[in-house]
């Protein structure tokens, strides 16, 4: 793992940063917090796509751009600061679990489709409370003619609403199954659930729905799949919070240089120093330990115990935003700024899977793995 970025890395964060720039204003942030706001603009999508973005760490033999998990780290970063809508990371999420996940068949018909856009996705792999439980709330059985049904509650479905494709894990009675299934199908019915920042999830109720496709079925998971997958979702999400509190810290000092008190800028004064320092060293420890975490995972393992220290790191943001509404002197929570966009998004974010209490008892957990086997 490189602590510093090569030219490429740079490179791509650059393509990145100046295409939500040109195609990602906070003015659709804002949008979301009204119930008829735009969630997506078809440009951004288009463009998210036109470059690869979407399908970045996907095979090019699927349609991708061939690259890996460290290089969508990368992405996720510049989403993070550009406040770039929830649904994108849904559809990546929903790639990289159907090809982590599915057999050749699978990964041939659904790669390309999410990968180039055509289709928007979403998963219910887990449990929104706490990555660690691989219940998500389904269960399939299986027809003589070899068709499966799948019924239950999936909760906190991120972007339900706006997905063609759910990727679903589901208890079959002796093991897990996954499953592609279209957001269409009959039996499906959605219930939207209210959240903070105008982010968007719903409950998912499947009563008898058919999967009559052998190609929507993505075999048996392993318990170590699922939970990587469910890792390098939470540990990309860490780096979304890196790219939010990047944001967040640079509107900060510019802030501090130019707001005057006494008659000099508040930069000058050790306390509102000393409170920019801790950001940034706050800020550093969870970019090290998101990037840590998803080289691990992107080497193939499910890094357990670095997505815990990330986890547990990345919710410190959420204390990074408030200090910068501190130092805004409280204005930060006045909608005609947009600093309060960026602390909703760091407490949703912050929570999704499990904060840092629950983090800290998967640590718990690994350790005392480790120390049985020695």
């Amino acid at each position: 793992m490189r602590l510093i970025p090569d030219q490429d890395e740079r490179d791509l964060a650059a393509m990145c940063r100046q295409l939500l720039a040109a195609e990602c204003p906070t003015t659709l942030a804002r949008a979301l917090h009204r119930p008829d706001g735009e969630r997506i603009t078809p440009g951004l999508w288009k463009a998210l796509a036109g470059v690869g973005l979407l399908g970045l760490a996907i095979e090019e033999t699927f349609g991708g751009a061939g690259g890996g998990l460290p290089e969508l780290g990368i992405f996720c970063v510049e989403a993070g600061r550009a406040l770039c809508p929830m649904v994108v990371h849904s559809t990546v999420h929903a790639a990289l679990a159907v090809d982590w996940l599915g057999g050749a068949e699978a990964r041939a018909a659904w790669l390309p489709t999410l990968a180039s856009g055509a289709a928007r996705g979403t998963t219910a792999l887990c449990s929104p409370r706490n990555a660690a439980d691989l219940a998500s709330g389904l269960h399939a059985r299986q027809h003589v003619d070899g068709h499966w049904w799948l019924s239950g509650v999936a909760d906190f479905v991120a972007d339900a609403d706006l997905a063609d494709l759910m990727v679903v894990a589901a208890d079959t009675g002796s093991g897990t199954m996954g499953f592609v299934v279209d957001a269409t199908s009959p039996g499906i019915t959605l219930e939207p659930l209210t959240m903070m920042g105008g982010h968007r999830a719903a409950t998912v109720r499947f009563e008898s729905v058919l999967i009559d496709e052998p190609r929507r079925a993505l075999g048996e998971l392993a318990g170590s799949d699922l939970r990587r997958v469910a890792n390098a979702r939470l540990a990309l999400l860490c780096l979304d919070l890196v790219g939010v509190a990047e944001a967040v810290l640079q509107r900060t000092v510019d802030h501090t240089k130019m707001r005057a008190q006494f008659g000099r800028p508040i930069a000058s004064f050790q306390a509102a120093q000393h409170l920019v320092a801790d950001m940034h060293i706050a800020l550093a420890a969870a970019r090290l330990a998101a990037h840590s975490a998803v080289f691990w995972i992107g080497r193939g393992i499910p890094a357990t115990r670095e997505t815990a220290i990330a986890r547990m790191h990345a919710s410190r943001i959420k204390q990074i935003t408030l200090d910068a509404h501190q130092l805004h002197g409280g204005m930060g929570y006045v909608v005609d700024t947009d600093l309060h966009l960026y602390s909703e998004r760091a407490r949703v974010l912050a929570t999704l899977g499990g904060g840092a209490d629950i983090a800290a008892k998967w640590l718990e957990a690994e350790m005392n793995w480790e120390n049985r086997i020695d």
